[in-house]
């Protein structure tokens, strides 16, 4: 299979997972052995292939059977990479941490790993803290994940931090060496892992700790064939697990803004990586202009130093032709442009990690939402707030056409 390119090795073995055909083991076999190999510039394509085409594209739709094909799969592709785990057994120990169970002990320290991408930390993963500081006042509760989610919740007395590097650019052996630091980490006598379907540990396929002691909350399937939003299935999920029926998303960044009487509209205009929920130009540049036709301080998210997301952002300000005391630029953490959105008076921009802070914080929000897989997935992560909320489904509408519906929306 040496001429074939693994995101073809991808597309064949993704649409035998759709059909619900048996995959042919030596595509697995040669994609695998790919995303391992020792030289990065065969490997990293790999890597991507495996990811982006087949994993991802099997969770976005949010259809349950794929959850069974997804734990059959990668299983085997666990062991392929850490041949001390067996498929087999993975697979078992699957089945019973998946099961939804209410927790009966009363454990010493809570484990609830991070989602890895921001905006579904706020809206998965900080429900889970919730109801666990809630349900357990005296238990040590941990955050297991990178610092740059942390910073979400690092003002709070009540989480710790345990932090774990995963990078979603990382190579296969790089996200799966994660497993050793988290067996051992995870593993305590008396403990409770919460896992919110974390790319840590490959949505609960890796055997972090005993069985009995881990919950996972398999949002993929959670919810069947219900258009129920991610964190109202959350709350559901942490009801009949913990047994707390209030629990909500919840953040504290460290950072605060006091931006006192002037009025001030956040943006954000990151992708996640993804460019189909960009919409093509001029849109963005004309957003901006729009929003800060309004009375007011427009501050937009650089997105991270040196990204295609800051290079854009810039080119967008840039093209208005308004002076910085119309268009600001928020350069720093993810934390601190939180931090930011909670002292704005209104939000816009893709579906993102800003929404979700928007709508745990109940900031009115305008979100454009495109390239979603399946109209399970937008009913997953549409944004659930319990402020003004417009969500503007893209679909095949030209960007003047989104920008008449932004106008719309906007108060007055």
């Amino acid at each position: 299979m040496e001429s074939i390119s693994p995101a073809e090795l991808a597309v064949e073995l993704l649409n035998h997972c759709l059909r619900g055909s048996q995959w042919p083991q030596d595509v697995l076999r040669a994609l695998t052995d790919e995303a391992l190999d020792e030289d990065e510039r065969l490997a990293a394509p790999a890597t991507r292939a495996l990811f982006s085409i087949l994993v991802e594209r099997l969770a976005d739709l949010f259809e349950p059977a794929l959850c069974d094909t997804y734990a059959a799969l990668f299983s085997t592709v666990i062991e392929q990479a850490l041949p001390e785990l067996r498929a087999t057994e993975l697979l078992q120990r699957y089945r019973q941490v998946r099961t939804v169970r209410p927790v009966t002990s009363t454990p010493d320290d809570i484990f609830v790993p991070s989602r890895v991408t921001l905006g579904a930390d706020v809206a998965v993963t900080s429900i889970v803290l919730d109801a666990a500081r809630r349900r357990f006042p005296k238990a040590r509760l941990w955050f297991v994940g990178p610092k740059k989610a942390w910073e979400l919740f690092e003002r709070s007395p009540d989480v710790c931090h345990l932090p774990v590097a995963y990078g979603r650019r990382g190579l296969l052996a790089d996200r799966l060496a994660v497993y050793h630091e988290l067996r051992q980490a995870l593993a305590q006598p008396n403990s409770l892992v919460l896992d919110p379907d974390s790319r840590l540990t490959q949505l609960g396929l890796l055997p972090v700790c005993p069985p009995e002691n881990h919950h996972l909350f398999e949002s993929r399937s959670y919810g069947g064939d219900s258009l129920s939003s991610l964190p109202e299935l959350t709350r559901q999920w942490v009801r009949e697990t913990l047994g707390v029926d209030d629990a909500q998303p919840w953040l504290h960044p460290k950072f605060e803004y006091d931006f006192s009487a002037q009025r001030v509209t956040t943006v954000s205009l990151g992708v996640g990586e993804n460019p189909a929920k960009r919409i093509e130009d001029p849109f963005e540049s004309e957003l901006l202009q729009l929003l800060a036709a309004r009375p007011g301080l427009v501050m937009v998210d650089a997105g991270a130093p040196g990204s295609e997301e800051e290079q854009r952002v810039r080119q967008a300000i840039e093209s208005t032709g308004l002076s910085a005391d119309r268009i600001g630029l928020h350069q720093g953490s993810f934390a601190s442009f939180a931090a930011m959105i909670a002292a704005s008076e209104l939000y816009a921009g893709y579906d993102s990690a800003g929404q979700h802070v928007a709508a745990a914080l109940g900031i009115p929000l305008i979100t454009v939402f495109a390239g979603y897989a399946s109209d399970r997935m937008f009913a997953r992560w549409r944004p659930d707030s319990p402020g003004p909320t417009t969500v503007i489904q893209a679909g095949s509408k030209r960007p003047a056409e989104l920008l008449a519906s932004v106008r719309a929306a906007l108060p007055s």
